[in-house]
């Protein structure tokens, strides 16, 4: 049946994640560095030892997350667990994922991301943009709420049933939290966010984006990648490089995308990342998934024995 691989996205990231994991293995620390040298700053201190305000860049996060995520995997590999035989990333995760199935070289997606960080905080002026997780309603009331208020404000991440976050201009968020409530919403929560990911305000960082991607090398995934866009498994790197484009301004269709995962016949995953959150989302969306996160020495021996 084989193992599926989830990759997480900005929000997962803490000081000192994965420290203890590092301590046991010189692959994370190895990892980290040349992920420094990649960027051009000390991004392993960053990671190690903060500070939290300079982690929460998106600029920051964004390459933090995909070589923390890496290096998680190198340990996996490392200690003999399975190699994933489909893979997919919530948002920033996907780039991860890319990682995974041979897609992207380290080197050239943590560069990657952290130009995309910089396009994505400079399409929206500081303060002007909001994300918001609305709880409790269908994803087509969420979406009529959105519709029904002035300005720009849409669903950005479906993240399982009765879960999406909108995304958008902040007084259109904050009309659409308040339509939400009225229509029921168990619980609106803003998020604690630097840019409005997923939604149209982040269409001038579309085009750059494009340049950098043609002027990287992609070849074709060895296993399975599920895009955030479609929800479907792409293997031709032109129609990734598309969808990558495509994902700034479009919904992340996470509950779509591990369905799909799960009908290739996978029914163990591994959470490659910090934190547990798509493991908690997956029980959402299908309770026969079992999804294991590594982050820490204990959950990665679980995840080992499970696997074994």
């Amino acid at each position: 049946m084989g193992w599926g691989f989830v990759f997480p996205g900005q929000g997962a990231q803490a000081v000192g994640m994965i420290a203890d994991v590092a301590a046991e293995e010189p692959l994370v620390g190895e990892r980290l560095e040349a992920a420094s040298a990649a960027v051009g700053f000390d991004l392993a201190g960053i990671i190690r030892e903060g500070p939290e305000e300079d982690l929460n860049q998106t600029a920051v996060t964004q390459p933090a997350l995909v070589a923390v995520s890496t290096a998680l995997l190198d340990v996996w590999t490392r200690r003999g667990g399975a190699s994933p035989t489909v893979v997919g990333g919530h948002s920033l995760g996907e780039y991860s994922a890319l990682v995974a199935a041979g897609v992207l070289e380290f080197g050239d997606a943590v560069r990657l991301v952290h130009e995309r960080g910089k396009l994505m905080q400079d399409a929206v002026a500081p303060g002007e943009g909001a994300m918001a997780a609305i709880l409790g309603l269908d994803d087509e009331v969420v979406a009529a709420c959105c519709a029904s208020v002035e300005g720009v404000v849409t669903p950005a991440n479906y993240n399982s049933p009765g879960q999406v976050v909108i995304a958008g201009a902040r007084t259109a968020v904050d009309a659409a939290v308040a339509t939400c409530k009225d229509r029921g919403a168990r619980r609106a929560v803003p998020l604690d966010v630097s840019v409005p990911s997923h939604c149209e305000l982040m269409a001038p960082a579309a085009a750059p984006l494009a340049d950098l991607l043609d002027a990287i090398e992609m070849h074709a995934p060895t296993v399975p990648v599920v895009q955030n866009v479609g929800a479907e498994a792409i293997s031709d790197a032109a129609a990734i490089r598309r969808n990558l484009i495509g994902q700034l301004v479009s919904p992340v269709l996470w509950s779509q995308s591990v369905t799909a995962m799960a009908a290739t016949g996978v029914r163990n995953f591994v959470e490659c990342g910090p934190g547990n959150v798509l493991a908690g989302l997956a029980r959402r969306i299908d309770r026969s998934l079992n999804v294991y996160p590594i982050d820490s020495v204990g959950r990665l021996a679980t995840a080992l024995e499970a696997e074994a």
